[in-house]
């Protein structure tokens, strides 16, 4: 890693970072999924910054969103753009110090950002994986993340964090991994999709599924199937947001106009933005890692799982330390869900924090910079740390 970069005024950077691989469950030894398929060999990309103490006991582990990866923080090159998607919290002095803990990303499995997914060759074919490619779960990716942990020799995680999907691997950790984890920082999550979280997420897949570039998931070596991938990140992206947002963002102004067109043109900037995010997203993304990430998510019940459909009973299972921390305005994942998830905790007696941020950005505001979030995060990590010291 190379020395620090400085950017935006006084904000500094981790610097020059690089894509690591890790391969394992070659067979036959395959990994053997929750639907009883076997998936090997698993590529996992990641990443990691800081440096790991001698007793290994400052490892913090970061599990990124649907369409996030393992590129947290800082840049591959110094004339990178932009830098990962959680620079303004990982990094020296920030709110997950890099100066104090030894900090992993990794790539979930099913993605297309470096580890195994649907786009990646199938060595019994040699061919893309396409829908041959296994339904993946939660569970799935976090042991496949528990693979890469023993490979890099961690015994002990001081703490697992994430929002999103990358909330709900952070609670498979702490029930699979009870003794490994020390805390958790659940951001912005739940222990089980609503159906509305479902609803949006279905009329998404079947976006990409109606375009006839899809062909069924076999587009690898033609068109690819943009229209349907742009539509559903569009559909996605106003779940990430809030009416309040996007009142303030775009209220219902023009785009480079000074009236209606009156034809089917991006009139309103709200329209224009959303085409821009899925054009964006088509260039960065693959169609079938947004179906096969998004079912897992919708598959994913913690309570049924863990509990016998009970939260409390499956959070009996559990050792961490918790912060929880949820958004006024998220109304996909909404503060009334991460209220029933403390209250489970403690009836059993776990060690919990809870914070609802007043903000107005939606779901995706624990991905904006946040003078409290980053204060609530630094502090609960700095205690946690401090008391496995003494």
């Amino acid at each position: 890693m190379s020395e620090y970069i400085e950017h935006d005024k006084d904000k500094i950077s981790v610097g020059i970072v690089e894509k690591k691989f890790y391969t394992f469950a070659e067979p036959p030894t395959e990994l053997v999924l929750e639907s009883g398929a076997k998936l090997g060999p698993i590529t996992i990309a990641y990443e990691t910054y800081g440096t790991l103490n001698q007793d290994k006991s400052n490892v913090v582990l970061i599990l990124h969103a649907l369409s996030g990866d393992s590129h947290a923080a800082g840049y591959y090159k110094s004339d990178d753009e932009k830098p990962g998607w959680w620079d303004n919290m990982v990094g020296p002095g920030k709110g997950i110090d890099t100066n104090k803990y030894f900090v992993v990303c990794s790539n979930i499995i099913g993605s297309c950002m470096g580890s195994t997914g649907p786009c990646t060759i199938n060595p019994k074919t040699v061919l893309p994986y396409a829908l041959d490619f296994p339904v993946v779960t939660i569970g799935d990716m976090v042991k496949a993340q528990k693979a890469l942990m023993d490979h890099l020799g961690i015994r002990k995680i001081l703490s697992v964090t994430g929002g999103s999907i990358g909330g709900m691997q952070v609670l498979e950790w702490c029930v699979r991994y009870p003794d490994m984890v020390v805390s958790a920082i659940p951001l912005a999550t739940t222990t089980k999709h609503s159906a509305l979280a479902i609803a949006f997420n279905e009329v998404a897949r079947q976006a990409i599924m109606a375009d006839p570039k899809w062909n069924r998931g076999n587009y690898y070596f033609g068109e690819k199937p943009d229209l349907g991938l742009a539509v559903a990140r569009m559909i996605g992206h106003i779940t990430y947001l809030s009416d309040e947002s996007m009142r303030l963002k775009f209220g219902r102004r023009l785009q480079d106009k000074s009236d209606f067109s009156f034809n089917f043109d991006a009139d309103f900037q709200v329209e224009s933005y959303l085409r821009y995010q899925g054009k964006k997203f088509v260039d960065r993304f693959d169609a079938n890692s947004f179906l096969y990430i998004t079912k897992a998510g919708d598959y994913y019940d913690f309570e049924k799982l863990h509990g016998d459909g009970s939260a409390v009973k499956g959070f009996s299972h559990m050792k961490a330390k918790f912060l929880v921390v949820s958004f006024t305005s998220d109304w996909l994942y909404p503060t009334y869900q991460s209220r029933e998830m403390v209250k489970a905790m403690k009836k059993n007696g776990l060690d919990v924090s809870f914070c609802e941020i007043e903000a107005e950005w939606g779901h995706d505001a624990f991905l904006i910079s946040s003078e409290r979030l980053t204060a609530l995060i630094r502090g609960f990590l700095d205690r946690v740390y401090n008391e496995i010291q003494t």
